[in-house]
């Protein structure tokens, strides 16, 4: 057995091999090291910039709806498998406002509750469409930020949530 330590959320795994991807917060395998080699952005202290400042805000608010989202759409989903699926989005989502959390210095806001529709087909849209508008602005808050581990957050994030489309299409 081995730990093994996503650099973007700073959760260990312990496994015999490394994972494809952080079971806690999505981050492709490129961001999860050995757990001595291991330097995750959320223990890195750093002044943030103005603009990253708001741009976490902002990622910070659109995660938290995500998971309230999901939440949502798992408790109306028609079978056990999307309900699964929606409550693992839930929880990424919610692993993502946490890292936000930690890199601004500030205590995790509490969960919040938003209507969904009653129709899978529906979620399905608007997931994509909430994955779709996350992955655009985490790809523009990368080039925005001036800060190297904040670059890191987005750049892992968008790709997440790239993957978080590519699987909800296997549902349309």
């Amino acid at each position: 057995m081995q730990t093994y330590i996503c650099e973007i959320c700073g959760d260990a795994y312990i496994g015999e091999e490394k994972p494809s991807e952080c079971p806690f917060c999505g981050s492709r395998r490129a961001f999860i090291k050995n757990g001595n080699e291991a330097n995750p952005i959320t223990i890195q202290l750093i002044e943030l910039s103005d603009l990253s400042k708001k741009n976490l805000q902002a990622t910070l608010e659109l995660e938290i709806h995500a998971n309230a989202v999901y939440l949502c759409m798992a408790g109306k989903a028609k079978t056990y498998e999307i309900k699964a699926m929606y409550k693992r989005l839930a929880k990424v989502e919610l692993e993502h406002a946490s890292v936000v959390c930690k890199l601004m210095g500030i205590a995790a806001p509490g969960q919040k509750v938003e209507l969904c529709n009653d129709e899978d087909a529906e979620n399905f849209a608007e997931t994509v469409k909430l994955e779709e508008n996350a992955t655009s602005l985490y790809v523009q808050f990368a080039k925005e930020a001036a800060e190297k581990n904040v670059r890191i957050f987005f750049t892992a994030l968008s790709q997440v949530e790239a993957d978080h489309i590519k699987l909800i299409k296997n549902y349309l």
